[in-house]
């Protein structure tokens, strides 16, 4: 499987395969595991547009490997050494057959993250659903929308925040809330999007499962907004967390 899937990996989809646009193994960069070395799922394919995305060949241009789930776990075996995997994306959760794949990998005894954007629920064998509800802050307005075209503003906009999903994620499993904040213009949609969220929902959400991270795909973009970030961690009480990846690798492919 290559590193970084591009046209000339697509293969035709056959019943049961995955859309696969990396397959790599790293350390985890975000939320409470960050540090723990982690296989990485990526599958392609996304029912958003976030203007920021880290993942632009998975949902702006979209690409990947058509790949099936026995041919998915056997290159997470090959990481001896590897006991957590994450599927990740683009969406992960847009595809039925990652249902499969995580029932699968936790049979297999792996320990399972999902990051997900928070507006759809499955029910399969996640550990932790990693949930990344989306603020308005990450509209693809005309502006800026990186094809320059805007086709994307309303679609996204519309779907960005499903409130039953989300409350059926926090109730269904262990669970981080990931917001990628871009300054302090965010704070007041975060805090009426968990007000909405703890009433909607039996389980206590405390502000430890609350995790602020900085927008920014690269080290130069991250000295910008990490500070402000943190600082706004410690004005609310909630977690801050790095992107330990991006500090390491840049924004390298398959990292």
């Amino acid at each position: 499987m290559p590193v970084n899937a591009d046209a000339t990996d697509v293969a035709s989809e056959s019943e049961g395969d995955l859309p696969i646009n990396e397959l790599f193994y790293s350390l985890q960069g975000e939320g409470v595991l960050a540090g723990v070395p982690t296989v990485f799922i990526r599958t392609s394919g996304c029912n958003l547009r976030c203007w920021f995305c880290d993942s632009y060949h998975t949902s702006w241009e979209p690409t990947h490997a058509w790949m099936d789930v026995d041919e998915i776990l056997a290159e997470v075996e090959s990481h001896e050494q590897c006991e957590h995997v994450v599927v990740t994306g683009g969406e992960p959760m847009m595809h039925t057959e990652v249902v499969e794949l995580l029932n699968q990998l936790s049979a297999n005894g792996y320990h399972t993250t999902v990051e997900t954007n928070g507006t759809i629920h499955r029910d399969a064998a996640i550990d932790l659903a990693s949930i990344s509800p989306k603020l308005a802050s990450s509209t693809p307005t005309p502006a800026k929308d990186p094809k320059g075209e805007g086709e994307w503003e309303d679609k996204h906009e519309e779907r960005r925040v499903d409130m039953d999903a989300l409350s059926s994620l926090v109730e269904q499993y262990e669970f981080q809330l990931k917001f990628v904040v871009t300054g302090d213009q965010d704070m007041p949609e975060i805090e009426s999007l968990l007000q909405r969220l703890r009433q909607s929902t039996t389980r206590r959400i405390g502000n430890d499962d609350v995790l602020l991270m900085p927008e920014g795909a690269t080290r130069e973009r991250l000295e910008e907004t990490r500070e402000a970030t943190a600082e706004l961690a410690m004005e609310y009480g909630y977690r801050y967390t790095p992107r330990l990846h991006v500090d390491l690798w840049n924004d390298a492919p398959g990292t």
